[in-house]
């Protein structure tokens, strides 16, 4: 299965390097490549009933021989008049000169493609043609469609994975065991890789997906079983569980009994022997900052010291704010670090961090650094978790003597998707919301409200508000028709607030910069702050009471969710306005679900069902394997099963030592090397 793809007939040097491209480095890369998409050509319709719009086959014959025109150098058209018994189909060729002598005039032709014109006069542009014989093989039949780079072709990718399915025999990737198939009444391995790249029809190509799609989803999940279990075989240190109330009392407001419940489950992990590894997910305001302040007051009363990591100076700096409020009090030590410190700053927090004087440090990746290192480092806490890579979080946590892990972060997954993502942690959910946060008013507007929403913001900045303004890009030319921070900036800036104090802040300026411009706003030197999603996470800005996303069509439901977080942190009324340009029902429709719940874990679910799993998170690393065909938002229930199928085995054969599971062994191997920055 891991023959190079240069040996396989039809591929040679130059395409095997396309392949790489894509990711396609052995034959079973190459089977497992699965179609984006397929094309249905199995659809006939006589010229006569033909509608514009539908794609589908027709078979006609050529009335005349094809008429080749040189319109320009670079532009040729061949013409083509093609006829059945119901009518006449007039067919377009651009710079397809072959076409000419490839079709014969009196010979009938089977051609696919999308139908224009009108009822009365049909056509169609670039058809895909073959003559009308009993051996098709590229119409009246499922095509695959797959995703392509520069200098392959659908053709060439198709005759590749053919002659690779070719050589696989029946061999081809399978982690399966057939009895197991056999009980869950899925169809063999041969059968699925034949029928998910070459449907016989519409029927196969279910039977094979859904055998695919099961295994897929059993793989991963007898992974992250493995990942657990081998967790539960390392030991750390137990902690004393303190009395909590002694911990509550010192704040200067009650928690919620969503926090409460957090805080005994991360002190039940802390106080055993094994390493905590628990994610505390809440939604933005929910307050996760408190069960951390807890578990690094149930770590220092052990004599234990401990480390929160951040992903930005300004989100370290507000955490250091807040603990140190409620920690200082009970006679902790707080430090802060960050990269901007001096080097006389830096050498003084390691220095006490190392004889012991600070118990708990508040820093960003400076950290991690070699200088730093620790007294006795028991807890180690990282904040928005999917912006570390798995190294920088093994750095820090290798400072200490397995230490126990805690995990926060504000983004509400999907509980479907946290069971994949976060199979290896402990999950506490904090689903309620302190008591006094407002609900933050949202409304969806178009541009001819645009006028109204900027004295709006007059209104606001004139009682004494800040604004903020998010664009989904920082400069002109990445993408048509969408509003660049940048040029917004100049816009409010010179023309439309030329009398305010506006600022701007985006992904492209050096860290420093950045952190300058967040702190200078949050300290009320600006009236206004243009940004992209860089202050998605984490800003505080307790003043902002109105956030106006522009194209926000152009966003997810989370990542909306996120932003509109950024304001209602303090005690004023606050607003989130989002100018969508698109004018699909689809699009409106979408944001209406943004305007109806404050709920981030119902707006999660939405997202999920709307955008699939790839397109939730955006880019971030997010610890998801990436999905070769099954698909979170839809195949749930085979994913329960398939979770239900894998701890039954490991159950039976925790090791994978029997010979029939060393194909699953290999495939879990296969996934962790794959992975190897998104599982930990």
């Amino acid at each position: 299965m891991d023959t190079e793809l240069r040996y396989i007939k039809g591929i040679g040097e130059a395409r095997e390097k396309l392949l790489v491209k894509l990711g396609i480095r052995t034959l079973r890369d190459l089977v497992v490549y699965f179609p984006r998409a397929y094309e249905d050509r199995t659809q006939f319709k006589a010229i006569g009933a033909l509608i514009a719009g539908e794609t589908l086959c027709v078979r006609a014959m050529a009335a005349a021989s094809p008429r080749l025109t040189h319109i320009r150098r670079g532009l040729d058209i061949v013409k083509l008049r093609a006829v059945d018994d119901t009518g006449a189909l007039e067919i377009t060729f651009f710079n397809q000169s072959f076409v000419k002598d490839a079709i014969l005039p009196g010979e009938t032709y089977v051609f696919y493609g999308k139908v224009s014109g009108t009822s009365r006069k049909p056509e169609m542009t670039n058809p895909i043609f073959e003559r009308d014989t009993a051996g098709s093989k590229t119409t009246g039949r499922i095509m695959p469609v797959y995703s392509l780079t520069a200098g392959l072709s659908q053709k060439i990718m198709r005759d590749a994975v053919r002659q690779g399915l070719d050589r696989c025999g029946d061999l081809p990737p399978n982690a399966l065991l057939d009895s197991v198939a056999d009980r869950l009444e899925l169809c063999k391995a041969r059968f699925a890789y034949e029928n998910v790249h070459f449907p016989a029809d519409g029927n196969a190509l279910e039977i094979a997906r859904k055998r695919l799609i099961f295994e897929e989803f059993f793989v991963l999940a007898a992974a992250m079983k493995f990942l657990r279990d081998r967790r539960a075989d390392k030991t750390g240190r137990a902690f004393e569980t303190p009395d909590f109330d002694e911990f509550y009392r010192a704040l200067p407001f009650e928690p919620t009994g969503a926090q409460k419940r957090a805080v005994e489950e991360t002190a039940q992990d802390m106080a055993q022997s094994r390493p905590m590894n628990r994610l505390i997910q809440g939604d933005v305001g929910s307050g996760k900052t408190l069960v951390a302040a807890a578990c690094c007051w149930m770590a220092w009363k052990s004599g234990a010291q401990s480390a929160l990591m951040a992903p930005t100076e300004v989100l370290a700096s507000q955490h250091f704010r807040s603990l140190s409020e409620m920690l200082e009090p009970l006679g902790m030590r707080v430090a802060l670090l960050t990269g901007s410190f001096t080097a006389k700053q830096k050498r003084e927090v390691c220095g006490s961090l190392q004889l012991g004087e600070t118990d708990l440090v508040i820093g960003t990746h400076a950290l991690i650094s070699e200088s730093v290192s620790f007294f006795d480092l028991g807890l180690v806490i990282t904040d928005e978790q999917h912006r570390f890579g798995v190294n920088q979080r093994s750095m820090l946590t290798e400072k200490g003597d397995s230490p126990h892990v805690l995990v926060m972060s504000a983004t509400p997954i999907p509980r479907t998707l946290a069971l994949i993502i976060y199979g290896d942690l402990d999950v506490s959910v904090i689903d309620e919301m302190p008591p006094g946060r407002r609900e933050v008013e949202t409304f969806v507007v178009g541009e001819r409200h645009r006028r109204r929403i900027y004295d709006f913001i007059e209104k606001l900045v004139s009682e004494g508000r800040q604004i903020f303004v998010i664009c989904p890009m920082v400069e002109e030319g990445e993408a048509d028709d969408l509003k660049s921070a940048r040029e917004h900036y100049e816009t409010l800036k010179n023309e439309v607030f030329a009398h305010l104090r506006v600022a701007l802040v985006h992904g492209k300026m050096a860290s420093k910069e950045k952190d300058a411009a967040m702190k200078a706003f949050a300290g009320g030197d600006a009236d206004i702050l243009v940004a992209t999603t860089v202050v998605e996470v984490g800003v505080d800005v307790p003043n902002a009471a109105l956030i106006v996303v522009e194209n926000a069509d152009r966003f997810g439901l989370s990542q909306l969710h996120q932003l509109r977080g950024r304001v209602g942190r303090g005690s004023h009324k606050s607003y989130c306005v989002l100018f969508c340009a698109a004018s699909g029902e689809m699009s409106r429709e979408r944001l209406e679900i943004m305007r109806g719940t404050n709920d981030g874990f119902k707006i999660a679910e939405e997202d999920l069902k709307l955008r699939g799993p790839g397109d939730f998170f955006g880019s971030r690393q997010h610890g998801l394997p990436e999905m070769r065909i099954a698909n979170l938002a839809t195949d749930m229930s085979l994913l329960s099963l398939a979770q239900t199928e894998a701890e039954q085995l490991l159950r039976a054969d925790p090791e994978l030592r029997a010979p029939g599971n060393r194909k699953l062994a290999e495939q879990i191997e296969r996934l962790f090397e794959i992975n190897a920055d998104k599982l930990n």
